[in-house]
């Protein structure tokens, strides 16, 4: 089974139906984060190790019956402006380089709450502002259409990691990652 090809609701399912494991679906997004990342530039800090524990806590709950909420176990990245406790934040900017807060950012928190899996953040432009996806301190994000452009926009990254060709916008994003609000192409 492809999951990138798999509708996030689909993937919810299966791993409520013990069918799926939080661990065998981050492993799934992270080989294809790997294959395919490198072209586009839009996941720009990778937290697989935290995701992992996450994940191997969400399936102890899973064989316990107990599920965190609507996302338990999907994993999610986040953009590069706001706080993820144990995640570099940079906000794209030279200054924040090495930023690591102990804190969520309000949304982040709730995301959490709900049995999201945090694997990272996503590009772009320096405190959000710009008209396309480049920062000092990452670069640019290409665009998955046409890779000598890039996306516009404080949420370029999560465009990127969002579009067809490469993954169905209905289901797993370009870098695995299940297509929750963000992806609004179809």
């Amino acid at each position: 089974m492809d999951l990138y090809a798999t509708p996030a609701v689909e993937l919810a399912r299966l791993i409520r139906s013990r069918q799926l494991s939080a661990a065998e679906l981050l492993e799934a997004v992270l080989a294809r984060i790997a294959a395919v990342n490198p072209s586009v530039n839009a996941i720009v800090t990778l937290a697989a190790e935290q995701a992992r524990v996450v994940a191997a806590g969400l399936d102890a709950r899973a064989v316990r019956g107990e599920f965190a909420g609507p996302l338990h176990g999907l994993p999610i990245a986040i953009k590069d402006l706001a706080e993820t406790a144990g995640i570099r934040t940079t906000y794209g900017s030279p200054i924040f380089a090495d930023h690591v807060p102990s804190f969520d950012a309000p949304h982040v928190a709730l995301l959490k709450r709900a049995g999201a899996v945090v694997i990272g953040k996503t590009n772009t432009p320096e405190f959000g502002a710009g008209s396309q996806t480049f920062n000092p301190v990452f670069g640019p994000t290409r665009n998955p259409y046409d890779t000598r452009l890039t996306p516009g926009g404080s949420s370029g990254g999560a465009a990127a990691a969002g579009q067809p060709p490469l993954a169905s916008t209905r289901s797993l994003s370009v870098t695995g990652l299940p297509c929750l609000d963000s992806c609004k192409s179809e």
